[in-house]
């Protein structure tokens, strides 16, 4: 039987399991992982949200990631390594594969997280799918995780490859810079706005005292990221 309530989600943490097939028998331990801390504010009877969970699984991923790149890519040398670790576990991505699996279906939300939208707010399935990773490990060992994460990784490092998303704009966009006599690009904070765990901010990135792109995002570095990929962009160097 569903949920009676929105904020719990569609799907419970026994019908994800099954769904993906993920060998968890410990449901507390995966309600846990699915628990965002707006929900725990509503339901006192709650223990526990996801965050220490989110904090594994994030250090999991680095590993197991860095692993499997190193397995599949024997010719690539480190630094490139490194810059593809990043796109695979960067937030959008991890957000991505939470997509892919509809973990939003799953996620216990505070009401005024779900009716804003949250179960497809990308920091907040970024967050979420870590804490699964992380539960993943308690539960069942490295192993599990790696067989539950190869698949994604297959497909996403093909496109990560493909569309040269393994790139560090800022670093492209610095090395244009300078190739024009310029000084390196400046990122100024624009704006910032929304609560204390959910803040999004606004870089512009300038170059000679010139705004060439813009972005936001849940941390400064990852919007300041975001407004080099848009100065690329307008640059017409994206893809090049």
């Amino acid at each position: 039987m569903k949920p009676d309530h929105a904020d719990l989600g569609e799907e419970t943490p026994q019908e994800l399991a099954a769904r993906l097939n993920l060998p968890f028998r410990d449901w507390l331990l995966l309600g846990r992982a699915l628990t965002h801390r707006s929900f725990l504010n509503e339901h006192p009877e709650a223990i526990e949200d996801n965050e220490r969970l989110e904090f594994l699984g994030d250090a999991v991923l680095d590993f197991v990631v860095g692993a499997w790149l190193y397995n599949h890519y024997p010719e690539m040398p480190e630094g490139d390594l490194t810059r593809m670790r990043s796109a695979l576990v960067h937030t959008e991505q991890l957000a991505e594969f939470a997509r892919q699996i509809n973990l939003g279906d799953a996620m216990r939300l505070g009401r005024g997280e779900t009716q804003t939208g949250g179960r497809d707010r990308s920091a907040l399935l970024c967050d979420t799918f870590e804490a699964l990773i992380g539960a993943l490990y308690l539960h069942a060992g490295i192993q599990a995780v790696q067989n539950f994460i190869s698949p994604l990784l297959e497909e996403a490092s093909e496109f990560i490859l493909l569309m040269h998303k393994n790139e560090d704009p800022k670093s492209k966009l610095q090395e244009w810079a300078q190739a024009q006599g310029y000084a390196a690009p400046l990122y100024i904070t624009r704006n910032t706005a929304g609560p204390d765990h959910a803040k999004v901010f606004d870089v512009d990135v300038l170059i000679n005292n010139k705004v060439y792109g813009s972005g936001s995002g849940h941390s400064k570095q990852v919007a300041a990221k975001a407004a080099a990929q848009s100065a690329l962009h307008s640059l017409h160097l994206d893809n090049l």
